[in-house]
């Protein structure tokens, strides 16, 4: 009978240096002009359809400016962003 023999090979991983990390969060940018102008109508309760009819762009165009705002503002829903967005003055509140 014959036996099988497995052998091993050993992998070594080359060390890289570690990826260095910010000491300190950076501030938000400042909002696009056009991400300014949809913050508002966001504020005046237009639907992402109703803002891109508006402006004459795609839905999926105001979807992205308002999740890189929402980014931008480190908040994770509308509610949040519409309060930060009033709190660091980029709405003026009538």
């Amino acid at each position: 009978m014959a036996t099988a023999t497995r052998t091993t090979k050993t992998r070594t991983k080359a060390l890289s240096p570690e990826p260095t990390l910010p000491t300190r969060k950076r501030r938000p940018e400042a909002l696009t002009t056009r991400e300014q102008e949809i913050l508002e109508l966001i504020w005046t309760g237009f639907k992402n359809k109703e803002i891109a009819q508006r402006l004459k762009i795609s839905v999926k165009t105001v979807e992205a400016h308002r999740a890189n705002m929402m980014k931008k503002i480190r908040v994770s829903n509308t509610a949040q962003l519409l309060k930060a967005a009033i709190q660091g003055k980029m709405l003026k509140v009538r």
